[in-house]
């Protein structure tokens, strides 16, 4: 069948990203309160291709050679 801890692991990882994702434009209006609608989807989709300190995409460091 699989591993249910690994399952467990991934699941709990994507409903921090989904979390993440209703959060950060909240944060977004937090900190530009007078940006319109389509400012604020224009920086989340920013935040989502170039989130600060992730500049691989990943998390901050070095790229991991381990999908080469």
């Amino acid at each position: 069948m699989g591993n249910p801890a690994a399952a467990q692991r991934l699941r709990l990882a994507l409903d921090m990203y989904e979390a993440g994702e209703r959060m950060q434009p909240q944060r977004l209006k937090r900190t530009h309160p007078q940006a319109s609608g389509a400012e604020i989807d224009a920086e989340l989709q920013t935040w989502r291709r170039h989130r600060p300190g992730a500049t691989h995409g990943d998390c901050p460091g070095h790229p991991s050679p381990r999908f080469e």
